[in-house]
């Protein structure tokens, strides 16, 4: 069989590099995630403010693409025609670790689905930097990740956490931080032990452990990027 001169070979597909950035302090970005950012074709970023500041702090120029969970849905298709079309794309989120508690999810999805290549670039991860500080016994845990934003649906997940067998980590936005201590501290009572990491890496960075109603009155009105542990339920102090 002879091919016209018209003919071409298909170009194989790209791929996806989800790269993890630093989370406070920009020392915390890898080497291989600042190679990988200034080699592939476009950036999917959470917000354009966020990723031009990256791009800017690191010497790098390459065009950045918003995908957040307002147009994850819509933007999905053009995403995955430029993989199609040979691109290589990175995901990045606002901080750390990409996809975990962040947009991305659908269009992971999608690319395992096609048989596209996906490429992890470990790095920074706010829960891994907590847990490992955390004295708790965390062999085995729960993670919750952030509850509903409707306060009954609150009320109603942590009533079901009451009893757990395992530690317990808790996610919320920083202006929600003081709103959940104050959920836990009338769901699972004062003495319940908790350990809260606070703006890990930044020079804000605070850790506290004790009962919860310690902890409250020590961060009394702070807001702060956080991750929330809390002991065995069952274990409390009397």
């Amino acid at each position: 069989m002879t091919l016209n001169a018209n003919s071409t070979t298909a170009k194989p597909a790209g791929q996806l590099f989800v790269v993890a950035i630093h989370i406070g302090n920009a020392g915390d970005i890898t080497t291989r995630a600042v190679e990988t950012l200034a080699k592939v074709d476009t950036i999917l970023c959470e917000e354009r403010k966020n990723g031009s500041r990256l791009l800017k702090s690191l010497g790098i120029e390459k065009p950045l693409l918003e995908l957040n969970e307002h147009n994850e849905a819509e933007r999905i298709q053009e995403v995955i025609l430029m993989l199609a079309q040979g691109q290589s794309l990175a995901l990045i989120s606002d901080c750390g670790t990409p996809v975990f508690s962040d947009p991305g999810k659908k269009l992971l999805q999608l690319l395992f689905e096609m048989n596209i290549k996906v490429t992890p670039l470990p790095g920074a991860s706010s829960l891994m930097a907590a847990l490992s500080v955390c004295p708790f016994d965390l062999e085995e845990f729960l993670f919750i990740g952030f509850l509903p934003v409707k306060t009954d649906q609150r009320q109603k997940k942590l009533s079901q956490l009451k009893h757990a067998d395992y530690p317990l980590v808790l996610m919320d936005t920083p202006y929600r931080m003081q709103r959940l201590l104050q959920e836990v501290l009338q769901t699972f009572g004062k003495k319940q032990n908790i350990f809260l990491a606070c703006d890990l890496t930044t020079p804000e960075e605070r850790l506290y452990l004790g009962p919860i109603d310690e902890i409250l009155t020590r961060t009394q009105n702070r807001k702060a990027e956080f991750i929330l542990i809390l002991d065995r339920p069952q274990k409390k102090l009397f």
